[in-house]
């Protein structure tokens, strides 16, 4: 039989050097020599005044290693880095084996706060010094992240006005019944059970009640419109996504197309990315020249984004939601939406009722007429209507055949509220219309040139993400509050530029 030497696997007493564990060309080495020899922190260490008395306080250069090599190996919990630095060789060499307690990691970065941005504007100078940044092309995209709040507390104080109510009425019921039972008998009072019950509901009632008398306004969006409220954190936003509804953040990031930089790292509060694409095309002011382009997906689309692009006279491919549907390239998406979701609830899908379409009536332009599927005739009562800048005929169904129809299911939304159907039919582009900047944009977008330049978007920013949320397992927020979060998320994204820094500037 075969023989083999033996192996050690457990608790072994060695020296260690620890500066020859930093390797040159991997992250934490480049980190390393960043905050010693490139990085300015002189406004960290203005914050401690320990200078003749209080005790040693952690160099906030130690604690800034610490967290962005913590976050590179997807430790994003205080209690998890802390325990890294106790037991992991390379952060004990990183650290100069320092072992900060987790409250004191905590603490560093909820109160990072502008220094963050201060931080992450000097590696920017660093990749662009070099050559990293191209300034050809910067794609913007986002991705909702869950933070560090409740989604069931969320709402409008409309809807905590109501629970509040609900659980002081259920309170002020118990309280009745005990008060009967008292009468009856004078030692039948509340078990212990109901005593902790009656406590809960009376400080939860009065919780609603403090966050209504110190909030007395709805939040509320761009346009005026009312958004949801939460107790934890309320400039966080309840956002649904792929995966089901988030209570968190939507980080946004712009990339460069020459290294796949990140020029530009925000979080917002909002699940609305129209609202999003000008403050950061704004924030890259500085690095853009007059040919850089920018490109976006279709949710950053709207004709206000495209008006504003225009005026400031940014080149920009913003892709429209029919943009696929219009390229041959997407021909076959649609079978692979038909594709189960492997995530996807394997319960039987609820199948909805298809409801008739125009395509389904029986138009004729040339005589004016109009049949519904039913066989029975419409009556115009439009034909030069303009809707939205195109011309358009009107058709709309008698009461006597809508109401008694047996296809008023198929055919109506709301067959109990709608009496009748009517249906539009398009003839193209009213002659007196402007052009709008959508127009315009859906035009160079086709070309043969916009086409070209757009698809080196998904090769610029869609692996960044890949790169955040996967591999590096950046994936929620730990703070509260707009500003920490996007303090957090610019640490993520430095992160990330670090890591470019390491592999294609310094290893240069």
């Amino acid at each position: 039989m075969a023989r083999f030497k033996p192996v050690h696997k457990g608790m072994k007493l060695l020296p260690v050097d620890l500066d020859r564990q930093l390797v040159p060309g991997t992250f934490e080495h480049a980190l390393n020599y960043l905050v010693d020899h490139e990085l300015d922190l002189s406004a960290l260490e203005a914050r401690y005044c320990n200078d003749e008395q209080g005790a040693s306080a952690y160099d906030p250069a130690v604690l800034l290693k610490i967290i962005l090599l913590a976050y590179s190996r997807g430790l994003i919990g205080s209690r998890r880095i802390e325990a890294a630095c106790r037991e992991n060789i390379v952060f004990m060499a990183l650290s100069g084996d320092s072992q900060p307690h987790f409250t004191t990691l905590a603490a560093f970065v909820a109160e990072l706060g502008d220094g963050a941005a201060r931080l992450f504007a000097q590696v920017l100078t660093l990749c662009d010094r070099q050559g990293l940044i191209g300034r050809e092309m910067f794609a913007i995209d986002g991705v909702k992240l869950p933070g560090n709040a409740s989604k069931t507390r969320s709402g409008t104080r409309a809807d905590f006005l109501r629970r509040a109510e609900k659980m002081e009425a259920a309170a002020k019921k118990m309280l009745d019944r005990h008060r009967a039972a008292d009468a009856v008998a004078a030692d039948s009072g509340p078990s212990d059970r109901e005593a902790r019950q009656l406590a809960r509901l009376q400080a939860e009632a009065r919780k609603y009640r403090e966050w209504l008398t110190a909030h007395p306004q709805d939040r509320t969006g761009a346009r005026g419109a009312v958004r949801l409220s939460n107790q934890t954190d309320n400039e966080s936003a309840k956002m649904a996504t792929g995966k089901g509804v988030i209570q968190g953040y939507t980080g946004v990031a712009a990339v460069d197309g020459r290294a796949q930089v990140i020029v530009e790292a925000q979080a917002h509060g909002t699940g609305s990315e129209q609202e999003l694409l000008w403050p950061v095309v704004k924030a890259t002011g500085s690095l853009r020249t007059p040919a850089t382009l920018i490109t976006a997906d279709a949710g950053y689309h709207s004709e206000a984004n495209l008006k504003a692009l225009a005026e400031a006279a940014i080149p920009a491919l913003i892709a429209d939601p029919d943009m696929r549907a219009r390229d041959e390239r997407f021909k076959d998406q649609d079978r692979h939406k038909a594709k189960p979701d492997p995530l996807h609830p394997k319960g039987k899908a609820k199948q909805e009722t298809r409801r008739f379409r125009p395509a389904d009536f029986d138009y004729d332009p040339e005589a004016g007429t109009c049949r519904c599927p039913a066989g029975k005739a419409l009556y115009q009562n439009g034909s030069n209507c303009t809707h939205n800048g195109y011309l358009a005929t009107k058709f709309t169904g008698a009461q006597r055949d809508c109401v008694p129809c047996g296809l008023r299911n198929q055919c109506l939304r709301t067959p109990e509220k709608t009496q009748v159907r009517q249906v539009c039919f398009f003839r193209g582009k009213a002659p007196e219309t402007p052009e709008s900047h959508t127009d315009r944009m859906k035009r160079a977008i086709d070309s043969e040139e916009g086409r070209r330049r757009y698809g080196r978007r998904f090769a610029t920013v869609e692996p960044v993400f890949g790169n955040v949320r996967a591999n590096k397992r950046m994936d929620r927020f730990t703070l509260r509050g707009r500003a920490k979060v996007d303090g957090q998320w610019k640490l993520y994204c430095m992160v990330h530029n670090i890591e470019k820094l390491a592999h294609q500037g310094y290893a240069r």
